[in-house]
């Protein structure tokens, strides 16, 4: 991991300069370090507090509400594990000098999408093509 390109505090990406140069590369690495952090320190409140409010409750109604709310603590975390799982990805592919780059076309993907979902793999386009043909087929 290169730590040497040191951002200013209001960096942003801008199609005036090279794509996917090293304050870029650095801009974006940040950016997905950051939100894995902030996703295991959820998954780490999430441990803590199931942890915590294991608790017999007489009544079956406050059980019953109490049993949903973590079943749907849980499936959020685990939708957040994948996640954690896709930020690792884009990392290597940062490692790998292959981040930034469609998975399908190999044309660079906008910085503009890359901010917004910075594990994207594809460009609009080609994410909207698969997603067409996955709706076609899906509802053969």
């Amino acid at each position: 991991m290169k730590q040497d390109t040191l951002l200013p505090e209001d960096y942003r990406p801008s199609d005036d300069e090279p794509f996917m140069n090293e304050r870029q590369q650095e801009y974006f690495r940040q950016k997905l370090l950051n939100w894995k952090m902030e996703l295991l320190a959820g998954s780490k409140d999430t441990i803590e507090g199931l942890q915590d409010s294991t608790r017999n409750i007489p009544d079956v109604a406050d059980r019953a509400s109490e049993e949903t709310d973590r079943a749907l603590e849980l499936r959020t975390r685990d939708r957040q594990r994948k996640l954690v799982s896709k930020i690792d990805s884009a990392l290597r592919r940062l490692d790998e000098g292959e981040y930034g780059y469609c998975d399908v076309t190999g044309e660079p993907i906008s910085l503009k999408r890359l901010d917004a979902r910075p594990i994207a793999t594809m460009s609009l386009e080609a994410q909207e093509r698969h997603e067409r043909r996955e709706k076609v087929h899906r509802d053969d």
